[in-house]
């Protein structure tokens, strides 16, 4: 279907002339007796268009050149053009200049040049296949990466824990903080990888909800004080004195802050000045970044924000992903927002403003602080199964819940996990999803029909919205993505 040539013709004789040229060369093609008909089975799927040239004179141009310029960024779809004899016509001229991809055909046509025509057409159109092929596979490879790079990150940042809590003291303290530090740079270059594979699938919508504007600060802060630290950089704070409430998806926005900060951090000195400015105009927020760094040449401000992007500067190898910025920018044109960029050349600082329109009218309280969590360990012996097909994650885990006084048992796939259950029933279960035998739907399935009171909590490499609700659907209460945050881990498994 995808390799259709569609025709709409001034009329119909001219539409049956070509169907029957093309048909008797083998390319497949359909006429559309209408522009509705036309725009309807260009949404299923076609090689290229063969209009003439009354049909853009008319009224079809319109919806032709919007369907042509809401094309993906893969797809340059060719048309062909049936021009009446003589010098183009002011509307060839002009769909020349709106369609892109316009090979004109001058009537009266001969069949030869027709056929060359349509398959020169179809064989660019068949690169277009191969590059959006590509462009899938990519963002499958990006998100399978980002779910193995995890399964490593849960075992190592489960052992910096059990580390920390056998052998307290300041040296043992300051290896675990570096290793947990890089932890936490792993962590988020994955989870961004993995965003962009989210956004180019059109996986990602965002989950807006109430925050506020200090609340933003907060976390983004949290995430970025390990990139300022390292670099000993000062970090000047400014926010409005009284607190505003969002309507945006938290996570988010944290995210973006965060990368600008994380940003101004590694292109910037030791010892660097770095300004973060929250301020409301309006039902506007703005999150400034200024730094004292290496700033930016002016043809590199345009290319700033481009995926795997890097700004070149002279006598430097480039580093870094080139994510953080362009993920900041989409999740900015999803709010509704902007993202821009100011630098007075190398040498001379840069300052980035996130501009969102998410500021919630006549509210300026904060959200109620949580309660306090009980203490880990709290339960006592409460049973405890640990399942992952990863048996350094299971180990170790096993080995910090039983530091924390826990009564733990380990299986290493789905299977042994209901056999485990059925033999000694938990009290709860923290299984790991993609493992042999039976994975972690199919076992928490089975568990959840044997064993309705037993608390099932997944631990999982996999964290899309599709996941989670795959998780909850099969009898999960709760759904954690490794490596998990241990802290909030066993908070939830003390509660």
């Amino acid at each position: 279907m995808e390799r259709r040539i569609l025709i709409h013709a001034g009329t119909a004789q001219d539409a049956v002339l070509a169907s029957r040229v093309l048909g008797a060369a083998r390319i497949d093609c359909a006429i559309c007796a209408s522009i509705h008909a036309l725009l309807a089975e260009m949404e299923r799927g076609c090689g290229a268009l063969l209009v003439a040239e009354e049909v853009i004179s008319g009224s079809a141009m319109a919806p032709i050149k919007s369907f042509v310029g809401a094309q993906p960024p893969w797809s340059d779809l060719p048309v062909l053009v049936l021009t009446l004899r003589g010098s183009p016509s002011v509307e060839v001229q002009r769909a020349v200049e709106s369609l892109g991809n316009v090979t004109l055909i001058e009537r009266p046509v001969r069949t030869i040049g027709l056929v060359s025509a349509a398959r020169s057409a179809l064989r660019a159109r068949d690169r277009q296949y191969q590059v959006r092929l590509a462009d899938q596979r990519k963002d499958e490879f990006l998100a399978t990466l980002a779910h193995e790079l995890r399964n490593p990150l849960a075992p190592i940042r489960t052992s910096m824990s059990i580390l920390r809590r056998l052998q307290p003291g300041d040296q043992v303290a300051q290896i675990v903080g570096v290793v947990d530090r890089q932890v936490a740079h792993l962590t988020r270059l994955v989870d961004d990888l993995l965003d962009v594979a989210r956004i180019s699938t059109g996986k990602v919508s965002l989950q807006a909800r109430r925050t506020t504007v200090r609340s933003v600060l907060t976390h983004a802060l949290e995430i970025s004080s390990s990139s300022i630290q390292d670099k000993s950089h000062r970090l000047t704070v400014v926010q409005p004195e009284q607190d505003f409430a969002l309507n945006a998806d938290h996570a988010r926005v944290v995210q973006s802050v965060a990368n600008l900060l994380v940003n101004a951090a590694k292109f910037t000195p030791p010892n660097g000045e770095i300004e973060l400015v929250a301020q409301v105009q309006g039902d506007t927020v703005q999150f400034r970044v200024k730094d004292n760094g290496r700033g930016l040449q002016e043809q590199s401000k345009a290319q700033i924000f481009e995926l795997f992007a890097q700004a070149p500067v002279p006598g430097e190898l480039a580093s870094g992903l080139g994510i953080g910025l362009n993920l900041a920018k989409r999740f900015a044109e999803m709010h509704g927002g902007t993202i821009t960029v100011a630098s007075e050349g190398l040498d001379r600082g840069s300052e980035f403003v996130l501009s969102l329109p998410v500021v919630l009218a006549d509210e300026g309280a904060s959200p109620p602080e949580p309660a306090a969590a009980p203490p880990h360990g709290a339960a006592g012996a409460r049973k405890i199964l640990v399942v992952d097909d990863n048996v350094d994650a299971a180990d170790t885990l096993e080995a910090l819940l039983s530091i924390e006084g826990y009564s733990v048992a380990v299986a290493y796939d789905g299977q042994a996990a209901l056999e485990a259950v059925r033999k000694d029933p938990p009290e709860i279960v923290l299984m790991d999803i993609g493992m042999p035998r039976m994975d972690g739907y199919e076992a928490a399935r089975r568990i959840r029909a044997e064993r309705s009171g037993v608390r099932l909590i997944a631990l999982t490499g996999w964290g899309q919205d599709l996941d989670r609700q795959k998780a909850e659907a099969a009898g999960f209460n709760q759904h954690f993505v490794k490596p998990v945050d241990l802290e909030r881990l066993l908070t939830s498994i003390s509660s």
